[in-house]
């Protein structure tokens, strides 16, 4: 009659490294993990998230522009969608 439910903690493996930061660049890590209120591991996990996000946009992008350049839109099919994108006075 009853259906165990089983939570399944998600478990995050972390792994310590060292890096090597100049000391005026430290300074102002640990004033910005404060008003941020996280470590300075935590800031560094953000930094390198946020990063890794640009890069694979600008990788999505140069995608784009080369798929576009080996095979460029074709004049007629923009017109074809201009109608369809006049919502008039809205």
């Amino acid at each position: 009659m009853w259906t165990p439910i089983h939570m399944i903690p998600e478990v995050t493996m972390l792994k310590t490294v060292q890096i090597t930061i100049p000391r005026q660049l430290l300074v102002k890590i640990d004033q910005a993990a404060a008003e941020l209120k996280t470590s300075r591991s935590g800031l560094a996990r953000q930094a390198f998230e946020e990063t890794l996000f640009r890069l694979r946009l600008a990788q999505m992008a140069q995608q784009d522009a080369e798929a576009y350049a080996r095979q460029p839109q074709d004049p007629d099919e923009i017109v074809a969608w201009e109608s369809v994108q006049d919502w008039g006075d809205a």
